[in-house]
């Protein structure tokens, strides 16, 4: 698999505020014959971007420096806004790790004009956001949504973090301890651990290498007579938070003009302080440390090896993508490819190539391979195959056509291209600000300028042994040190000449993509909601023309229903099996089809298997008529099996080493939702299944089936009919809907014990359940509102005040149609009999707040809980299975998100302060941990569990 280049820093950075960023080593080659391609003195009133895109975009820079980059999207049913500041974690000071992070969190604490600490958080939430912060290596990135009425407040409180925040000295010990809870919470992921080692091997001139998190030890305050925490903090500030560093983007329906005067009259007064962003110079490793081998151990069950080697960052070669050229190359999936003959000789599983940790001047260049046990054994030979992989792209393989291949199909992605959500396009347009010209923030990802024959191959001169960082991870690692802050045992080689090996056979390079759409014509049919084409006796067709996102694209959906694929942990596994092997077993053929937009997966699910397709019409029917054959007559080989019952081995057995709230959100799962079976379960069933095994299912599988279908987006009536009687036609589906049994959410009942989740993690958790007293839409009305009005005070009283932890929750929580509220809170100190303590305080003082509050307090938090129920669907596939997911609940009228917030807009103070009691009196399920705590046997403890009663309409 082939890795985009200059998103991956961006869409790590969103998963949180710990996401790290890394940069490069030594001895990269020269490109000084090759200007930066993000160098531009052109002046720009607008950004380049495609020619279906119907917003509007306004550039601006205001007097003391900020860019900023508004978009007028008539069509939004949201605003949102992000500020990227250009500095992070690689400028914290020596004496004080995680400083950017803690400035992160401190921002959002109070400011002049709005001083009460859940100011900014409170009234988001009022008003149906969201918001979030990430402190990246070299960014810090504050984004939120809202409604859209709702933006000039947003912005007003928003903008006086950069101006005048407060850094309030009674909020600094708080804050501390939920940064040291959020660095607790992630100490036993793998991959902050495996980072932690190989930052202690790299360069500490470079400061990219150091703790970025923050902890109670690193963020203390100084000996007397030194500046106190909160002065450093200001210090860090006013030395790095500058307009002329800070990057403004706004989505909204308001119009260009409308945007302009808010932000002029709001983001003038952020200080002028002539800044520049801080740029990185010392090299990540020295280069007499290179070869280097470096050995980690893993908490999990995996075992991964990463081919490291330093380049140029191509960020500065963006308009040509040298480096992405070779990555698609070595990360191909296909017939000859190196992962296609790894997988053969039993050695691996996955491999994925592209660029990691670049800093804006070096970057590192790998290639991750995903071993089995056999692999871990055959190190040498892996590498020598990758080698001579290389070499063959060296001799061969710097051809134009390839590179005008991929350059097609960046340019058809890109004159089609589906934005997102308003806020997820703010955030990339704020980040991609500070990495290129203006005029490239849309389009800097796909713009393909030319094929660059030197360049490349300067690429490829660094992608040799005398330059490479090897780093395997693997539990069986034993290490003769140990890392700082994540505390994994590693160990280092550094080896004169690495140890020699045969390459495997069979390397080829790809040969032109067969899959290539050509027809990319619009058709203009645009219907309302899905009609039903077909409906037979085991077969019923829905279709939904959708020409709104202006793309030629299809999104298709099989449910292929049978019986007992989940009538107990055996017939689970095997449907989980038989779906694996049928992605596993096509992964080479349709690889290519993936490259070409053409994208199919299968997944097993409790009613049977649903095969997805999504991609291009044209050609779309080549995929569907492949994996069918596949599916029908395809040979299940044991080697195919053998690997993907690997896969699912090692997927459920580290399951206990998962997040510890993932553990009990799963743990809730399994107690209420029936069929449902505990991984626990599904591992030990997996174990004694073979070949043989997975042949009689699909033979059973495939007489006993019922179809469903449904197909949405750029195709006709006629077209959508015939695709899915090929499909019918060769399935012969034949089930009536009633011999498919129903998902069923169960009830809570008085007697049921607290529930302990499977885990290994060392911290303390509550997850308590208040469940509604059946599945009506009033029902889901009601808990639905009292889900957005307990989030916020939840939060701040359980987080930001008592500071129990980084992880704190309460939502709205459905399982399935059954409405409830789950409140939730992780901690790696508070056991969990004084969580519930605290939870129980506050949900007496949360039965005052509900006392007092009137009709019109009431009406923004109705409004916000419709207005997310309605929201625009931002993509073709969103909205698709949007729709899937409707009819799943029996919603034929697929109207159920409006009937329900139609309910919601009824709901009276008096019925939620009914609906609150009822929750009370009402038994609630609890899911607690403690270290040693034994996992429940939950399957046994909720056997006795009656259905939870359906209610009216």
């Amino acid at each position: 698999m082939r890795t985009p280049l200059f998103f991956s820093t961006t869409l790590a950075a969103l998963v949180g505020s710990l996401a790290l960023s890394l940069t490069p080593l030594l001895a990269t080659p020269s490109f000084a014959d090759d200007r930066d391609d993000r160098e531009s003195t052109a002046q720009v009133e607008t950004p380049h971007v495609s020619p279906h895109d119907n917003r509007d975009y306004r550039i601006l820079t205001l007097d003391n420096g900020l860019s900023v980059l508004l978009v007028s999207d008539p069509e939004a049913d949201m605003a949102a806004a992000s500020m990227n500041v250009g500095v992070g974690s690689a400028y914290d000071p020596s004496d004080l790790a995680g400083l950017a992070h803690f400035v992160e969190h401190m921002l959002f604490l109070g400011t002049d004009k709005y001083p009460e600490a859940d100011a900014y958080q409170s009234y988001i939430s009022r008003h149906g956001g969201n918001h979030n912060a990430f402190t990246a290596s070299q960014d810090t990135n504050y984004f939120f949504d809202i409604e859209p009425e709702a933006l000039p407040g947003a912005l007003d409180r928003f903008s006086r973090f950069f101006i005048a925040p407060r850094f309030n000295a009674d909020q600094l010990e708080s804050e501390r301890s939920i940064v040291h809870s959020e660095y607790q919470a992630r100490l036993r992921d793998d991959g902050r651990r495996t980072n932690d080692a190989l930052n202690q091997v790299l360069n500490s001139d470079n400061p990219t290498t150091g703790f970025s998190v923050g902890s109670r030890e690193t963020l203390a305050n100084r000996e007397e007579g030194k500046p106190s925490l909160r002065q450093r903090v200001i210090d860090f500030y006013e030395h790095h938070y500058d307009a002329n560093v800070m990057h403004l983007a706004i989505v909204a329906p308001q119009s260009l003009n409308e945007l302009e005067a808010l932000v002029r009259k709001r983001f003038a007064d952020i200080a002028d302080r002539n800044l520049s962003r801080p740029e990185v110079e010392a090299p990540l490793v020295k280069e007499k440390n290179l070869p280097m081998a470096v050995e980690v151990q893993s908490i999990r069950d995996s075992r991964q090896v990463r081919f490291l080697f330093p380049v140029t960052d191509p960020i500065n070669h963006y308009r040509h993508k040298p480096a992405e050229y070779l990555a698609n190359l070595l990360g191909h999936e296909g017939k000859g490819s190196l992962l296609s003959v790894l997988r053969k000789a039993g050695l691996a599983d996955a491999l994925s190539a592209g660029v990691t940790r670049g800093d804006g001047n070096e970057a590192l260049f790998s290639i991750d391979i995903s071993l089995t046990p056999a692999g871990t054994e055959q190190l040498p030979r892996i590498q020598a195959s990758l080698f001579e992989a290389i070499s063959l792209i060296r001799e061969n393989g710097l051809e134009e056509w390839r590179y005008d291949e991929q350059a097609s199909l960046a340019k058809q992605e890109f004159r089609f291209q589906q934005h997102g959500s308003p806020m997820h396009s703010a955030t990339r347009l704020a980040m991609n600000m500070a990495l290129f010209p203006l005029e490239d923030v849309n389009y800097a990802p796909y713009r393909m300028d030319g094929f660059q024959r030197e360049q490349i191959q300067n690429y490829l001169n660094a992608l040799r042994p005398g330059n490479l960082l090897r780093l395997y991870s693997g539990p069986e690692v034993e290490g003769d040190e140990i890392s700082p802050w994540f505390h994994a045992p590693y160990r280092v080689q550094q080896p004169r000449d690495w140890a020699t090996a045969e390459p495997l056979a069979g390397l080829a390079l790809p040969d032109p993509n067969p899959f290539i759409a050509e027809n990319l014509t619009l058709l203009e049919q645009q219907d309302e909601i899905p009609q039903r084409l077909v409906n037979e006796e085991g077969f019923a067709l829905w279709h939904q023309a959708d020409a709104s996102f202006n793309t030629p694209k299809v999104e298709w959906r099989f449910s292929l229903q049978y019986p007992n694929a989940a009538t107990n942990a055996r017939d689970a596994a095997l449907s989980r099996l038989l779906a694996g092997w049928l992605g596993d077993s096509l992964n080479e053929e349709l690889y290519m089809a993936r490259l070409a937009g053409q994208h199919f997966e299968p997944y097993a699910h409790s009613r049977g298997i649903t095969l997805s397709f999504s991609g291009w019409r044209d050609r779309q029917e080549l995929v569907i008529r492949q994996v069918l054959s596949q599916l029908i007559e395809g040979e299940i080989t044991a080697d195919s099996v053998a690997r993907v019952r690997y896969g699912l081995e090692r997927e459920w057995r580290n399951a206990p080493q998962a997040s510890l709230y993932r553990q009990a959100n799963r743990t809730l799962g399994e107690a209420l939702i029936r069929p449902q079976w505990p991984t626990s379960a599904l591992l030990e069933a997996v174990k004694e299944l073979d070949v043989e095994d997975l042949r009689e299912f699909r033979r059973g599988f495939l007489n006993e089936l019922r179809l469903e279908a449904m197909a949405v987006g750029n195709l006709d009536t006629e077209l959508a009919e015939r695709e899915a009687r090929l499909v019918a036609e060769a399935l012969q589906p034949h089930l009536a809907s009633d011999q498919i049994p129903d998902l069923e959410p169960l009830q809570v009942t008085n007697g049921l014990p607290a529930l302990h989740p499977e885990t290994t993690r060392q911290e303390s958790l509550v997850l308590r359940y208040l469940q509604g007293a059946n599945r009506s839409l009033d029902s889901q009305a009601r808990l639905a509102l009292l889900g957005q009005l307990i989030s916020t005070p939840f939060y701040t009283q359980l987080r930001t005040e008592q500071q129990l932890g980084y992880i704190v929750n309460a939502s709205y929580t459905p399982l399935l149609d059954a409405p409830g509220l789950a409140l939730l809170v992780q901690s790696p100190e508070t056991p969990s009999e004084e969580i519930q303590a605290h939870i129980d305080t506050f949900l007496e003082d949360f039965s005052e707040t509900l006392a007092g509050i009137s009709d019109e307090e009431l009406a923004p938090h109705r409004e916000a809980v419709r207005d997310q129920l309605l929201q625009r669907d931002t993509s073709l596939g969103s909205m698709t299975d949007r729709l899937w997911r409707a009819l799943a609940y029996g919603d034929t009228e697929f109207n159920r998100r409006e009937r329900l917030a139609e309910q919601v807009m009824k709901v009276s103070p008096e019925a939620l302060r009914e609906s609150w009691t009822t929750l009370r009196k009402d038994a609630a399920l609890n899911i607690t941990f403690d270290p040693g705590d034994s996992p429940s046997d939950v399957l046994a403890l909720t056997a006795e569990l009656p259905p939870l009663p359906k209610g009216g309409s």
